[in-house]
């Protein structure tokens, strides 16, 4: 009977996954669009993505057409100001990972995601690195100066439509990475240590098609350890993986934290 049970175990690749995280130490979990749309904040490139249904709309997130064209800008506030994120509350997938980080083994929580939903839930702000920035706040291109994203929200409902920065009047863009952007280099390296310290690298919920961030998945299969992939779609990294499993990412990912033991020194 018992090796009936370990032939299911090895045939079960959620069962495989959860094994695999309950025997690691440190785990990297990397977080993509996929753990917020249970949230009602939709992704970019999954079949109903912002990007898939209105490629028009990845202009929106180009820095150099911010930069340049100012009706971009005034369409990017008007955008800003109804965006979902708003009324958003965290998923199951966020629950799960706060289960994770109980269990007293997430070494760092990795996001792509622009929406603190993570720190909403109860993960660590300690752990929770944000690769392209957030939402929640507003940066100056010119000075840096950063500020509450509802301080520039409010001059907009007032009746600016490209508030500029009030200390040098430079333009104002959320705290977010936008394509042709680079990442902030310190975020980045803890990003990349992570991946390469850890036992697990569990990738959820996102494309992995957009880099530097994917490639911390390349670090951490390189450093030898074993790369676990909850996505909806095929990835680029899937024949990396040791597990890939499909499916929703709220309904697979807290079965894999169901039952994980507190983690051992």
């Amino acid at each position: 009977m018992g090796h009936q049970d370990e032939r299911d175990d090895r045939d079960d690749p959620v069962a495989r996954a959860a094994d695999l995280l309950a025997r690691a130490r440190r785990v990297t979990v990397l977080t993509g669009a996929g753990v917020s749309t249970d949230s009602g904040i939709p992704d970019f490139r999954g079949p109903q993505g912002v990007w898939t249904r209105n490629p028009a709309a990845e202009r929106l997130a180009t820095l150099q057409a911010y930069v340049e064209d100012p009706e971009v800008r005034r369409e990017s506030w008007r955008q800003r100001a109804v965006h979902p994120v708003w009324d958003a509350r965290p998923g199951p997938a966020h629950t799960a990972l706060v289960d994770l980080e109980r269990s007293g083994r997430l070494l760092a929580l990795l996001t792509q995601n622009i929406d603190e939903l993570h720190q909403a839930a109860g993960s660590s702000p300690d752990l929770v690195v944000e690769l392209h920035g957030t939402l929640h706040h507003v940066a100056c291109l010119s000075c840096g100066a950063r500020a509450p994203m509802s301080e520039a929200l409010a001059r907009v409902a007032a009746g600016e439509d490209d508030p500029p920065c009030p200390h040098c009047g430079g333009i104002l863009k959320s705290a977010t990475i936008s394509f042709g952007q680079e990442l902030d280099a310190g975020v980045l390296m803890r990003a990349r240590r992570a991946a390469v310290e850890a036992d697990v690298l569990l990738a959820v919920g996102t494309s992995l098609g957009v880099h530097p961030a994917a490639g911390v998945v390349d670090l951490a299969a390189a450093a030898g350890a074993s790369v676990v992939i909850v996505n909806g779609e095929p990835t680029p990294y899937d024949p990396v993986a040791d597990v890939v499993l499909r499916g929703g990412i709220g309904e697979v990912l807290p079965r894999l934290v169901r039952d994980l033991p507190a983690a051992t020194d």
